[in-house]
């Protein structure tokens, strides 16, 4: 069984990001894949966590959720349009080589 970080894209992500990692054979689903399209932050991240998958976001009420308690697997948030396409996946693929869902579990990790 793997140790790996598992990836969760949320519907404001774009699937370019998808397919990049899954091309470096990394485990991730998105929420248009998974029917979950104008759900609420808080079914995303109930989602993620069933799943365990981090979520990757460029919504900063994942923050605020995070904030409250609330229990997750991870948070990576970057700004949208901060980054190209291929620096996020970049940094993704980082992550997903250096930290173990372990340390992501209720963290929140920066790009």
């Amino acid at each position: 069984m793997s140790n790996k970080i598992k990836f969760h894209l949320d519907e404001n992500v774009s699937n370019a990001i998808a397919n990049g990692l899954r091309m470096r054979e990394i485990d991730v689903t998105t929420s248009s894949e998974q029917g979950l399209i104008g759900t609420s932050d808080e079914a995303q991240l109930a989602y993620a966590l069933s799943q365990k998958r981090v979520i990757f976001t460029f919504d900063d009420d994942f923050l605020s959720l995070a904030a409250t308690g609330i229990e997750h697997c991870g948070i990576i948030y970057t700004r949208q349009q901060r980054h190209s396409l291929g620096k996020i996946i970049s940094d993704l693929v980082l992550i997903w080589e250096c930290l173990e869902p372990e340390y992501m579990y209720k963290n929140i990790e920066f790009l």
